[in-house]
């Protein structure tokens, strides 16, 4: 007997409720929910574009809707998606139980990927990275260099750190500490222009700083707002470029207290009437957190702010 149009939809949409996901379905989703991207997803699993288009589609015609939905700049999981990335996690501790180190702990293993200012890069991000793959060997930490506000969309990173407090969706902010910015010449410099004695004094002064038309993030665009008569020297979008060029007497420059007080040449000037005081902020997906190594990469970037609390808020190292 032939089957109505309803009869035939009825059977496949049965049909498609009784399929189990695949566990290895589950764990492209759960590359591509940490990503944002099939490119990204397809590098970490080696697996080619097609294949992770391929395995979405699979998991959900398993599940019967969408997983993902397309957003700028990359994908999103759905509600949907949240649940299978939940399952897909489950599935990856399983396996991950089964590596033990020579203590018998749990082996961390994977890539993460950092974004942060350039002083923050080195001095604090860096440290806290190798102090995970001393203890986690087979823990990657790939740390990109960028002074920029929180991406609102996703981007390949599993944790950014910016300057200010940021708007996020979807995403979990965490204020990691504050820094101060103060005024800095080099000795010989001063000695051949003298100190400023008062701010008002600062108008003679040029200044070393970021440059203005490309700053992204309104926090470092309001610190220099202190002495506005200050006229432009050396400008660049690389904080360690400010310091040496204020090295090299290019003027005064606004920087990091962290960085500058590191050189004995450089001299601190109008200490009490200019300290510019910024906050750190971590910003990340509570899924993504979820993974041992990122957490564990977190944990020791928070350790290494406790540590440097002092010399981050301008006492002399």
């Amino acid at each position: 007997m032939t089957k109505t149009a309803a009869e035939i939809c009825k059977t496949a949409h049965v049909t498609t409720a009784n399929r189990r996901p695949s566990a290895d379905d589950l764990l492209v989703l759960l590359a591509v929910g940490r990503t944002g991207r099939y490119t990204t997803a397809a590098e970490e699993l080696g697996l080619n574009h097609t294949t992770i288009s391929r395995r979405i589609a699979a998991l959900e015609q398993a599940m019967g809707g969408r997983v993902l939905a397309r957003v700028a700049g990359g994908w999103e999981l759905t509600d949907l998606g949240r649940d299978a990335l939940a399952a897909a996690e489950a599935v990856e501790s399983a396996v991950r139980s089964l590596t033990l180190d020579a203590g018998g702990s749990r082996m961390l293993e994977g890539v993460v990927r950092i974004s942060a200012t350039d002083g923050f890069s080195a001095y604090i991000a860096a440290p806290a990275a190798a102090s995970v793959q001393r203890r986690h060997p087979k823990v990657a930490v790939e740390i990109v260099a960028a002074t920029r506000r929180a991406s609102q969309q996703r981007s390949g990173l599993d944790v950014e750190v910016v300057v200010g407090e940021p708007t996020v969706h979807r995403a979990t902010a965490m204020r990691l500490g504050d820094y101060c910015l103060g005024l800095y010449g080099s000795r010989d410099y001063l000695a051949e222009h003298g100190s400023p004695a008062n701010v008002a004094d600062l108008q003679r002064f040029p200044l070393v700083y970021f440059i203005d038309s490309m700053l992204q993030v309104d926090d470092l665009d309001l610190a220099a707002s202190f002495a506005p008569a200050m006229r432009e020297s050396v400008t660049s979008t690389n904080v360690f470029v400010h310091v040496e060029a204020t090295r090299a007497a290019a003027g005064l420059g606004l920087l990091p207290c962290f960085m500058a007080d590191r050189h004995d040449d450089l001299v601190r000037v109008l200490a009490d009437t200019v300290s510019i005081r910024l906050a750190y902020w971590l910003v990340t997906r509570p899924e993504t957190l979820r993974r041992p190594e990122v957490a564990a990469v977190v944990d020791a970037i928070a350790a290494r702010m406790d540590d440097q609390r002092d010399v981050l808020l301008g006492a002399r190292l």
